[in-house]
């Protein structure tokens, strides 16, 4: 059954669906967010054992 001139002016479904999906998008945001954290720490531990260990050079 369709009713003639009925004009549905907005569709809530969107609206309705952000609480549902905001905690997701959070919950990623946050391992990305450690994740990316975690790698410059490791990055910057590298970077300081390979000048600890590698050789000097003596200048005559």
């Amino acid at each position: 059954m369709r009713q003639e001139n009925v004009d549905i002016l907005a569709d809530h479904s969107l609206l309705l669906a952000i609480p549902a999906f905001l905690p997701a998008i959070a919950l990623v945001g946050l391992v990305l967010f450690i994740a990316l954290r975690d790698r410059r720490a490791e990055k910057r531990e590298n970077d300081g054992t390979r000048a600890q260990s590698e050789p000097t050079e003596e200048n005559p």
